[in-house]
């Protein structure tokens, strides 16, 4: 069976497939949807290739609790992973993830900032060295432009001390403070700190359809004005004509024909019956744990290379699911007891002061504004405080926060336990800079006027920025994919996701992800980088069809100027 789009469905996109057999074909298979598989099939669009995308979720409902604080935070109503297993505590766990056409990026916060220059070259932390990238920030600073213009990022050139240089100004301006939080980011100011505009992923151009709700960070978004992978990539790839998608798909394990170097098919659990997915090329894009067990799943037959010889496929070097990172985060809420906080959309605000260059203690980390907490999303941080209470403090609060890096340690690492279930073997790492961090944050808020500060540091199921699972580099018996993506044992099997990521930095990493897509497009596509612009939706000969794919998203996204 041909992975051929079906005609429109009613209130389904276009491209949306329904297999009655037992098998697939296409020629580039892109298992996941989320910010790397979404951008990277956008990227694919009009270059002729018959592109499937896999997602194990569906569509995530437009609901009216979308919006309702109870339903997104007590009942979590839109979490939707199956547990993993804590290795170190023998327990399992609900992980931060979310299986949904758009993966984590449906409810994520939208702030999409680029990595810093330095955090693509080592750098000392106060508990090792976080590693070098194979490449400098200058390879991905392009395609940082293009997934900024794709993914429709507000934001004010040179406001952060920290940011790297760009070849251009930010696409559209920066989101601006409400008058609670301007007031916050000029106490900073008098603290001799300097606060900036988060580049923030919402649709606030000219008839825009953002409403700058106090229901964006965490949540799903009813208007789908937030800048996700679903609403900004995936559904003009759709409209494109050569990029399919099937939802409920869970792909189980990857099969390499006889020579053990080409990945032939992807086996997947369909509607309760086994579907093979037959491409020239795969493309994994899961997340950094699902990318990995996939492999880890996966035989790899008769090629046994690498000076180690382990299981799963791309493992000679041992490396699949090893050096494991998410970020070191706590929650931050500081409440002015006599001065309620009535800010709406509160999350606009970000200090990096202490981001690099703090001596001995080493490089500290990023704060951000939080979007507004209110009872039930702080009942979650504190449950154990009465509910009343929480009410009057979250009135009066205004919210942060943290993140610190995390560094690779192979013993950090992703694994395939018993019963085929996904263990987490992961210990913090680096958490000295990151109590510095909250304790500046706290003298930092004190000053400003809020003398109650109450922190909660995140543990191991607050997991949305994984990475650093099947890590690229140049040496294969020290890496699973080149600096290209493709795996080194495999002439077919790239890496999307951020599963190649060397070191985690401190920042949010979709944007990162996206650039990468973008960047590792040519390769997948088979196509010299110096030609691709002509083989895209980009191309002068396809403007109409990136018009139309740009309507089909309600003229979202950057009209077909973002694109290879």
């Amino acid at each position: 069976m041909t992975a051929t789009p079906p005609p429109d469905a009613t209130g389904r996109p276009r491209g949306l497939l329904r297999p009655a057999g037992t098998v697939l074909d296409c020629d580039i298979a892109v298992l996941g949807s989320g910010m790397g598989g979404a951008t990277l099939a956008y990227a694919l669009r009009g270059t002729g290739a018959r592109v499937l995308v896999v997602e194990r979720g569906d569509f995530l409902p437009r609901e009216w609790q979308n919006w309702s604080t109870p339903d997104v935070f007590t009942a979590a109503r839109y979490r939707n992973a199956e547990p993993w297993y804590d290795a170190a505590s023998g327990r399992f766990f609900s992980p931060g993830v979310h299986y949904y056409v758009g993966g984590n990026t449906k409810v994520f916060g939208a702030t999409l900032p680029r990595f810093r220059e330095a955090d693509f070259g080592p750098l000392e932390h106060a508990e090792g060295v976080s590693p070098g990238w194979p490449f400098p920030y200058g390879v991905l600073e392009r395609h940082y432009a293009r997934a900024e213009r794709l993914y429709r990022v507000h934001g004010a050139r040179a406001a952060d001390p920290t940011d790297p240089w760009r070849s251009g100004d930010y696409p559209w301006p920066a989101v601006p403070h409400e008058p609670a939080v301007a007031t916050l980011a000029a106490s900073l100011r008098d603290q001799g700190l300097t606060p900036f505009a988060l580049p923030t992923g919402v649709d606030l151009r000219e008839d825009g359809g953002c409403l700058r709700c106090g229901t964006c960070d965490g949540f799903p978004c009813l208007v789908e004005a937030k800048s996700d992978a679903d609403v900004c990539a995936l559904r003009p790839a759709l409209a494109s004509g050569n990029v399919s998608l099937l939802t409920r798909a869970t792909v189980t394990r990857l099969v390499t024909g006889p020579s053990g170097r080409r990945v032939t098919e992807a086996l997947a659990q369909y509607e309760g019956r086994e579907l093979r997915i037959r491409a020239d090329r795969f493309v994994l894009a899961c997340g950094a744990v699902n990318t990995a067990a996939l492999l880890l799943r996966s035989d790899p037959g008769p090629l046994h290379t690498g000076p180690v010889r382990t299981t799963g496929l791309a493992n000679g070097s041992g490396q699949a699911g090893r050096n494991y990172m998410v970020h070191n985060s706590t929650f931050l809420m500081a409440v002015a007891p006599r001065h309620a906080n009535d800010v709406v959309f509160q999350k606009t605000l970000g200090v990096n002061d202490w981001y690099l260059g703090n001596g001995s203690r080493g490089p500290l980390g990023n704060i951000q504004a939080l979007g507004k907490l209110r009872p039930p999303s702080a009942g979650g941080l504190w449950p154990r405080t009465p509910r009343p209470l929480l009410a009057a403090a979250t009135r009066r609060s205004f919210d942060l926060y943290l993140t610190s890096e995390d560094l690779p340690v192979p013993g950090n690492r992703v694994a395939v336990g018993p019963g085929d279930r996904i263990e987490v073997h992961w210990r913090p790492v680096n958490l000295p800079p990151h109590r510095e961090l909250v304790r500046r944050a706290v003298q930092m808020m004190r000053r400003a006027g809020f003398p109650l500060v109450r922190t909660r540091r995140m543990g191991i199921a607050v997991n949305s920025h994984q990475c650093g699972t099947a890590v690229a580099g140049e040496d294969p018996a020290a890496s699973v994919v080149d600096p290209g993506c493709k795996a080194h044992e495999l002439d077919n099997l790239w890496v999307a996701d951020s599963s190649w990521f060397p070191s985690s930095a401190a920042v949010n990493p979709a944007l990162t992800i996206a650039a990468n897509a973008l960047r590792i497009a040519p390769g997948v596509a088979g196509v010299p980088e110096e030609a691709y612009g002509t083989h895209t939706a980009d191309g002068p000969r396809e403007a109409g069809a990136a018009r139309a794919a740009d309507a089909a998203r309600g003229g979202s996204g950057d009209g077909g100027t973002a694109g290879p």
